[in-house]
């Protein structure tokens, strides 16, 4: 198998596959810009290389290691001073900037506690992450940093039998309900990876477990895949992945506040009523302190998929290891501290540009978030350079240092709820970053805005290769298709083969973009490197420091300066261009993929049920000797009903009309028509993303009201497209999906309605002027 290392062996990989450079390319073609007239191109590159000129790795390494000095939690004190540092930073930059603080509910430990009481040799786990040599930071705050624990689990004091539940997703207790293993009143210990950590004690909370510790398996990040820190960058074995486990697919923010902003007045709900509060407590723990209690356990050996690398054999269980788990906090309200930086704009300045990454960290936070949070302050420092020099941006630009991300995206979203009015009649777009590192660029959200991002992936060089960003990964992508030959992979690698824009991909959630898009409707980026640095294995843990990212995540800080460039670029095209530069046929055939996508796996579903059916009939079906049981009879399903796709298939076919029409008349006049037209359609294409939204909002959780995207309920991170119908269809729930077929081709139909007006807009006669 052709590993993805053949990319980097040198420019002869990217020959082989035939490719150009994307930089020369695009200088070739000249002063040509999309969104702004050939008059006005040339100033815009011009622009583009003298904000390029200002950003420094320099800064980059010094802002890193000043901000991961310290632990940066909610109600550190170095997370406080970070805030005061960023806003006195722009201020010095020239920027207009604020803090603007609220108060949300926020569980410090008090007490963790976790001991093999039976079943074993006596053992009390370490739930402590000392110290690595060569790493004075992992020292320098080792006495304040908080212990390792989840955001948002219940309180709680529990003795009880251990059950390994593998990546504790709902197909693994289908495998132990065959097994006759049953979880309540268990405390269940499951391993990182599969789905979000969230899902994993709310899935043992349904299932009746008393308590739930996660750990970090060696197969995944550990020794098992290099070495561990510090020789390696993977987890070493005191390493502990940190987290939130807010039910954040309900709604994410302050668990008291949903929907309206976390202020001191703010009306609240209780505790009780909260219900992105776990009810059980859990735990992260290292696997150091996991293996005395996965050695204890006796029952069925697992299967293979079940293993990880750990030098025991694995058993589900129960028991006979009992164990004690004890976690106690300080529900009280803590005070977070966003930085809103502005500058304004000379011609639109009631039209916002808005750009965002988060600062707080659950210790240091070098890699997360701060490689990217750096890259936004250099953006700001050269941003400020300009203006400081003469230079003011057409629309208002609105820089944006969020706290409380981690614990479940709360600053950004109290922030987006308290200002949704105005957010939703100003911003154009949101543009976000959170942690990047060494490697390949990576970008997702509004198809409107994926023209742009390749436009400008093509201008940015590869720090380490001779060609551009884009092309990069463009390779990548073909690489990739010749070595999983999936369908989705054979399409993106043709994509990438004859030259067409590269797609940007779907937005589930996991970082500050969830209240822009996904409840307020604003068209949204999420920018970023990856994929050749080293810092998995220290995500969320007390060794993500200064000395580990710059050692094994960006070393030389390139492609944190080539991130800063990429997002600076974008902010500079929405900010600057003559016509707000939005292309719609992407939107137009990205969402008839997704209505494709339903149609197959609603006849999926079908053949399934069909091919079950027909091997109990037969009698065909027989058990495995698998221990495990993965293969033992299934239950007889009932024929899924054909959803009538038809609404969607209509309301398609229009949105592709109206977006071809669109995009020609655009590219024909758009730029250089009329003023009074371009600010008539500026207007229009800041509330175009609103047109997705749903009054009702999604099936269970109306905080979430796009109906094209939205974290899956049982994937947390990961996007679900036209989510209303399909997770309904994945539930069995097929009356929901039928009615929420119709409430997406109605949004799919009013955005149709306001393309067609847009349209409209460029086609009619330029006013008279006498």
């Amino acid at each position: 198998m052709i590993s993805s290392r053949l990319i980097l062996a040198g420019v002869s990989a990217f020959a082989l596959l035939g490719l150009s450079g994307g930089g020369a390319s695009a200088q070739a073609r000249g002063a040509q810009v999309f969104g702004f007239t050939a008059a006005h191109a040339q100033a815009q590159l011009d622009l583009e290389k003298r904000f390029d000129s200002t950003i420094s790795t320099v800064d980059l390494d010094a802002w890193m290691k000043r901000f991961a000095s310290m632990p940066n939690n909610v109600g550190s004190p170095h997370d406080k001073e970070n805030a005061e540092f960023t806003a006195a930073q722009f201020k010095a930059w020239g920027w207009d900037a604020k803090i603007e603080t609220f108060d949300i509910l926020y569980p410090t430990p008090i007490t963790v506690g976790l001991s093999l009481v039976s079943g074993g040799p006596a053992f009390t786990a370490k739930l402590h992450e000392p110290p690595v040599a060569g790493d004075a930071t992992s020292a320098r705050g080792e006495a304040t940093a908080l212990p390792p624990y989840l955001a948002y689990q219940g309180d709680g004091d529990v003795t009880a039998e251990v059950i390994y539940v593998n990546q504790g997703m709902p197909d693994d207790y289908k495998a132990l309900e065959r097994l006759g293993v049953d979880v309540k009143g268990k405390i269940v210990i499951t391993r990182y990876g599969g789905g979000w950590r969230g899902l994993k004690p709310l899935l043992a909370q349904e299932h009746g477990a008393v308590g739930c510790l996660i750990y970090s398996d060696p197969a995944d990040d550990g020794y098992a895949t290099d070495d561990v820190y510090p020789k390696g960058g993977q987890r070493p074995p005191d390493g502990v992945q940190r987290g939130s486990v807010q039910v954040m697919t309900t709604y994410p923010g302050d668990p008291l506040t949903p929907g309206v902003g976390a202020t001191k007045d703010a009306k609240r709900l209780t505790r009780a009523e909260a219900t992105t509060i776990l009810k059980i407590p859990a735990l992260p723990i290292s696997y150091a302190d996991a293996l005395p209690f996965l050695q204890a356990l006796e029952g069925a050996v697992v299967s293979r998929t079940w293993r990880g690398a750990l030098p025991i054999t694995y058993h589900v269980g129960p028991g006979p290891a009992r164990a004690h788990l004890v976690v106690k906090s300080d529900w009280g309200l803590k005070t977070i501290y966003d930085v809103v930086a502005t500058l304004k704009g000379s011609a639109q300045p009631d039209q916002w540009v808005l750009r965002g990454n988060h600062r707080d960290g659950w210790v240091y936070g070098a890699s997360d978030p701060l490689s990217g949070h750096g890259a936004m302050l250099a953006e700001a420092k050269s941003l400020g350079a300009l203006h400081q020099a003469g230079w003011s941006p057409k629309r208002t630009l609105v820089y944006l240092s969020w706290d409380a991300e981690e614990p479940g995206l709360v600053g950004s979203t109290e922030w987006a709820e308290q200002h949704a009015d105005e957010l939703q009649k100003k911003a154009l777009a949101y543009i976000n970053t959170d942690n990047s590192d060494r490697g390949f660029f990576h970008g997702g959200g509004s198809q409107a805005l994926q023209h742009m991002v390749n436009e400008i992936t093509a201008s940015v060089p590869d720090p380490e290769r001779q060609i551009s960003v884009n092309d990069r990964q463009r390779a990548r992508i073909r690489v990739t298709g010749y070595e999983t030959p999936g369908e989705r992979e054979k399409k993106l690698a043709m994509k990438a083969k004859g030259g067409d824009d590269l797609p940007i991909e779907a937005l589930g959630s996991g970082s500050d973009y969830s209240a822009f898009l996904q409840h307020l409707g604003i068209a949204t980026l999420d920018l970023g490197f990856g994929g050749e640095g080293v810092d998995g294995g220290v995500y969320h843990s007390a060794y993500d420091t200064y000395e580990h990212f710059s050692r094994f995540g960006d070393p030389g800080f390139k492609y944190s300066a080539a991130l800063a460039q990429v997002t600076g670029r974008a902010v500079l095209r929405l900010s600057e261009a003559d016509s707000a530069p939005m292309r719609f046929s992407d939107t137009a055939a990205t969402i008839g993929d997704y209505v494709e996508e339903l149609r197959k796996l609603g006849a999926g579903q079908r053949d399934k049920a069909d091919l079950v059916n027909g091997l109990l009939d037969s009698g065909a079906f027989t058990a495995a000797s698998d221990p495990m049981k993965t293969t033992s009879p299934p239950s007889r399903e009932a024929m899924p009903p054909t959803v009538d796709l038809g609404p969607l298939d209509q309301s398609v076919v229009r949105l592709k009309a109206a977006a071809a029409a669109y995009d020609a008349r655009y590219a024909a006049a758009g730029p250089s028509a009329p003023a009074k037209q371009r600010a008539a359609l500026d207007a229009s294409m800041i509330r175009m993303e609103q047109h997705f939204l749903g009054a009702e909002g999604l099936p269970d959780r109306p905080w979430f009201r796009h109906l094209v995207y939205a974290p899956g309920t049982l994937t947390g991170y990961g996007a679900k497209t036209i989510p209303g119908v399909r997770e309904a269809m994945e539930a069995g729930r097929y009356e929901i999906a039928a009615r929420y077929v119709v409430k997406t081709a109605e949004a799919l139909n009013r955005y149709s309605a306001a393309l067609e007006a847009a349209t409209g807009l460029l086609d009619a006669p330029a006013p008279h002027r006498p």
